[in-house]
């Protein structure tokens, strides 16, 4: 009972923090695209973001296995609250170049926090499911929707906020609020949970089993897929080319998200015949290439159909996001169920480290794609990127079959 009570308190100060890191997000990108900021430099915001996920994955794993989750959850928080005080002493009349480092490092503390309490949540629901394959996969998929959905929901009250109460107020606010959810889950939330039976030796954090190996490579190219054309080349293609004001791209990016957020939360009904991570494994294939079909028609169509790009664009992203969502779940719940539940969160650290590698990787690639050729290119890469994970994920189960 006291697990599940953890349980809740976690997933719940991780539902917090993530309204907080949907609503920043968009809270920089305004405020500094009103000030005269090209995309492409709001991108380079970003890019420690996701660079020190690489970083905090693979030692947040061994953190969480050594001294529990309980550490990694409140360091999350902690750090979360440190980057929005920091953000809300910035000065409109500081130099371009230093306000970008000095928005850089904030993001790279924002970085740390999401990828530290995202850990702490994932792992956590290994330990209340005890075995229960089915269980464990729809868990997983409502915890995961329940993120994307908030986040998305994060983008338009970041929006709002800075419309109605200014940019270093909101700051001021996310961060009061999340100290709150900070002392709460510490008054809550009890004992060692996640922390290793057995020793944890530098070994564990390299030797994985091959089932998440491949799953983690095969993550990379997944997510990288989607980046190099969510990040950086749809906003400027919607603004440069098709006029779009800076809401409404802001606005259908948050949709796409929450959208995105509840097709994950829906995926065990969509895949009914997931019962293991055989079957599942099996699922991700399938709907891999389903993905990649989409993705490659989408190309086509752009192509074909130059003066119907913007419904060609808004209905094939929408199904691309469905397809892509049950893709991102099922990779979610095999990484839970191939880990070994006395140290999981190492596993769980270690692919989303190759996650954030694969945002890392769509990101400088969105930009640099884009602007030597434009939207088109990018999502032709990302269907061979697509293709890569699918192949990827066949090697999972020996004779993978249909579902």
């Amino acid at each position: 009972m006291s697990d599940i009570r953890n349980y809740a308190s976690v997933t719940a100060s991780y539902w917090g923090f993530t309204l907080s890191d949907g609503a920043l997000r968009m809270l920089v990108l305004l405020h500094f695209h009103q000030l005269g900021y090209s995309p492409l430099d709001l991108a380079y915001l970003f890019l420690l973001y996701e660079a020190m996920g690489i970083i905090t994955n693979f030692i947040g794993g061994w953190i969480g296995a050594c001294y529990g989750l309980r550490l990694t959850l409140f360091a999350g928080l902690s750090l979360q609250i440190i980057a929005l005080c920091m953000l809300s002493f910035l000065q409109d009349g500081w130099a371009v170049s230093f306000s970008v480092a000095y928005v850089m490092a904030s993001q790279a503390l924002s970085g740390i926090a999401k990828d530290l309490t995202k850990m702490s949540s994932k792992s956590a629901v290994k330990l209340v499911t005890q075995g229960n394959e089915g269980r464990l996969f729809k868990w997983v998929a409502l915890l995961t929707g329940s993120k994307n959905a908030l986040k998305g929901i994060g983008f338009l009250l970041g929006g709002l906020m800075l419309e109605y109460l200014g940019f270093q107020s909101s700051l001021w606010l996310m961060a009061a609020s999340l100290l709150i959810v900070l002392l709460i889950a510490r008054i809550v939330i009890k004992g060692e949970l996640g922390k290793a039976k057995s020793k944890i030796t530098t070994r564990d954090l390299f030797s994985k089993s091959r089932e998440i190996n491949i799953l983690s490579f095969a993550r990379i190219f997944l997510f990288a897929s989607r980046d190099i054309w969510f990040v950086v080349a749809l906003p400027i293609f919607f603004a440069s080319h098709l006029g779009w004001s800076f809401d409404e791209i802001g606005s259908f990016m948050a949709l796409w998200v929450i959208g995105y957020g509840v097709v994950q939360a829906f995926v065990p009904r969509l895949t009914r015949k997931t019962k293991d991570a055989r079957t599942g494994a099996n699922a991700a294939h399938f709907w891999g290439y389903i993905l990649l079909l989409m993705s490659a028609s989408l190309v086509s169509s752009c192509l074909y159909f130059p003066d119907h790009i913007t419904p060609i664009l808004i209905i094939g992203l929408l199904a691309f996001g469905v397809v892509f969502a049950i893709n991102s779940s099922l990779h979610s719940y095999l990484i839970i169920a191939y880990s070994d539940e006395d140290k999981v969160s190492l596993s769980v650290g270690f692919y989303y480290m190759a996650n954030a590698a694969g945002r890392l990787f769509g990101t400088l690639l969105s930009g640099l794609i884009y602007q030597a050729y434009g939207l088109e290119a990018c999502l032709a890469v990302s269907a061979i990127l697509i293709l890569i994970s699918v192949v990827s994920v066949g090697f999972l189960n020996k004779k993978p079959a249909l579902i």
